[in-house]
């Protein structure tokens, strides 16, 4: 089934799934409690979360994909456009910060839930560490990209939606949205199956070295499923700073750029990229092949699949003719 169409079907929830506003006075809910180890924090959950704030876009978004809309009392950080099937929703939720928001601003809004995407979400020198929530009575989640434990798959993207969808009392919806989402993977991969693996390097923001995808990150995996290879999947984090000399010597053929708010448009990045003779000869430079990747569609969320796609058109654009 399509994301729009499980939306249709999701978006006013059943009484036994969605009703937050009566989680008060309602009975345990059939699967009650639950268990979740996140992040090495360990919580059990009596019933599912009724008033969460979403710290990052792609945690919105997930959230939203399943149906979630009335359990959602704010967001914060929007990376890039949203989704278009998700913009209504998204737009009637109140944005509590432009970046990360403050503890204090978080408290105000009295949530039971916070799901944060990056890292950062739970700065402990900004006052958001997680046992700052948890003393206050707060249940947190990290998304699992940045637990820092090993490389990152599509198999976490699909388990991070099943774990939110058991947090929330909504297992069901999540199997529906994972099997659309693995679908839209397959159908990606069958299309450049047999073809060379082409070079990509990964541009995400910087000058005098580069910010790039490393082997840790979903990038990496996303990069390999359309067709490609990253020429920094040695690099043993998410992410990283490299040489722009490394960039020449590993010679990439596509370089897919990162887009989000804050780190300079598309074609500025693209203008720095043509603008550098020391890149001149680096065959993606020469042939401007660029592949265009909204940020919020290389993490845990539910864009990754759509990423697949996006980049196996373009680095193999003839099995799509």
């Amino acid at each position: 089934m399509a994301l729009s169409s499980l939306l249709l079907t999701t978006g006013c929830g059943s009484s036994d799934e969605s009703n937050g506003d009566a989680k008060a006075t309602a009975a345990v809910p059939v699967g009650f409690p639950v268990t979740i180890d996140n992040c090495g924090v360990r919580t059990t959950y009596d019933r599912p979360p009724s008033r969460v704030i979403t710290i990052h876009q792609h945690p919105a978004e997930l959230m939203l994909a399943l149906g979630l809309k009335d359990r959602m009392v704010g967001t914060a950080f929007p990376d890039s456009a949203v989704l278009p099937e998700l913009k209504k929703d998204y737009e009637a939720i109140p944005e509590l910060a432009k970046k990360e928001p403050s503890f204090e601003k978080i408290l105000d809004a009295e949530p039971d839930f916070v799901y944060g995407g990056y890292g950062s979400a739970f700065a402990e020198n900004e006052g958001r560490s997680r046992k700052a929530f948890a003393d206050a009575g707060i249940d947190t989640y990290l998304n699992r990209e940045y637990c820092g434990e090993r490389r990152v798959t599509m198999k976490d993207t699909y388990d991070e939606i099943r774990t939110i969808g058991k947090i929330f009392g909504v297992p069901d919806r999540a199997d529906e949205l994972v099997t659309d989402l693995k679908a839209r993977v397959d159908k990606a991969t069958t299309a450049v199956k047999g073809e060379p693996q082409v070079p990509v390097f990964v541009y995400d923001s910087g000058d005098k070295s580069a910010f790039t995808a490393g082997g840790k990150s979903l990038g990496t995996e996303l990069i390999r499923l359309a067709g490609g290879e990253n020429v920094f999947a040695d690099l043993d984090d998410v992410f990283g700073d490299v040489s722009w000399e490394q960039v020449v010597e590993r010679k990439p053929e596509v370089i897919a750029i990162y887009d989000y708010a804050g780190a300079g448009s598309v074609e500025q990045k693209k203008k720095f990229l043509l603008s550098q003779p020391a890149l001149a000869d680096v065959p993606a430079v020469r042939n401007k092949r660029f592949v265009v990747l909204p940020l919020t569609a290389t993490l845990v969320g539910i864009r990754s699949a759509y990423a697949v796609d996006d980049l196996a058109r373009g680095l193999h654009p003839e099995s799509f003719r």
